[in-house]
């Protein structure tokens, strides 16, 4: 089920009387991130938004910045009677959850980080106005590309390195969903716009630090060995297993698994479930 809230495009997945979950998904991401956890965890009422500029919730203006995208998310949890949930938040949604948490910990029960919500490693010699084109240069370069169909689409991301199998169907349905317009003029719904305002806030922006420092309760972290193009390393190829800005984070590391099949596939969508499950008490 779909729903709109405050101006947000809002995916119901999972046990209609399940526990609540606010699901926050990554950069170029949209709610179809979780369909796989919810059909891990079918016990759990997900409430997936599409944050601003990203999926149904593309022509909203663009976020300032994680704590734009926090207080969007907060408003959904108050209009809702909904709080404190359990948070998982994956890759840029980390860090939303750790702004939400900061900002209002009365809405939030646990935090549940994947692949995310740690300050990356800024690129060296790299200005602001550079960092989303460093960082996610063939990211943007995609989110720029007009598709003559979908089949097109799904094609690009067959091809990608990231999905070495045939792509599923909840991993179909991500991509579907992922398009705006009319054929052959098909295109990414997030933009680009959104990328630049949101990857500044990725690199240990003072208040990201701040709020690391003062989380009151628990914010594990899984890690995806490999990256965004299934690279060695990931995201956080030196994270200790207690990270030093943040005294209430764990690492821990998800086998075989990049960036996207942490979250989007099994055994990674499993994995996670099975992690957020204890989190999930009325």
């Amino acid at each position: 089920m779909d729903g709109a809230v405050s101006g947000l495009a809002v995916a119901e997945l999972g046990a209609p009387d399940g526990v609540p979950v606010l699901a926050i998904h990554g950069i170029t991401s949209s709610s179809r991130a979780w369909l796989a956890l919810s059909r891990n965890l079918p016990e759990a009422r997900i409430l997936a938004p599409d944050l601003r500029g990203r999926g149904r919730s593309r022509d909203l203006e663009p976020s300032t910045g994680m704590r734009h995208h926090a207080a969007d998310l907060a408003m959904l949890l108050d209009e809702r009677g909904l709080g404190p949930v359990p948070v998982v938040g994956h890759s840029m949604g980390g860090f939303v959850a750790v702004a939400l948490a900061a900002a209002r910990p009365d809405l939030v029960s646990s935090l549940l980080l994947v692949d995310g919500g740690y300050p990356l490693a800024r690129p060296a010699g790299v200005p602001d106005e550079g960092l989303a084109d460093a960082v996610l240069g063939p990211v943007a370069a995609r989110l720029s590309r007009e598709f003559p169909d979908r089949e097109a689409y799904r094609d690009f991301w067959r091809a990608h390195p990231a999905f070495p199998d045939e792509l599923g169907p909840e991993l179909l349905a991500y991509v579907d969903y992922d398009l705006t317009g009319e054929p052959p003029h098909l295109r990414p719904t997030s933009t680009v716009e959104a990328i630049a305002h949101d990857s500044l806030d990725l690199y240990g922006s003072p208040w990201h630090v701040d709020a690391l420092a003062g989380l009151g309760i628990p914010a594990p972290l899984l890690r995806a060995p490999r990256g965004l193009l299934d690279e060695p390393g990931g995201l956080y190829p030196d994270l200790p297993e207690h990270p030093p800005l943040a005294p209430t984070m764990t690492v821990t590391d998800v086998p075989d698994v990049n960036h996207y099949t942490i979250l989007l596939t099994d055994p990674g969508a499993g994995i996670v479930a099975d992690a957020l499950r204890p989190t999930l008490t009325r």
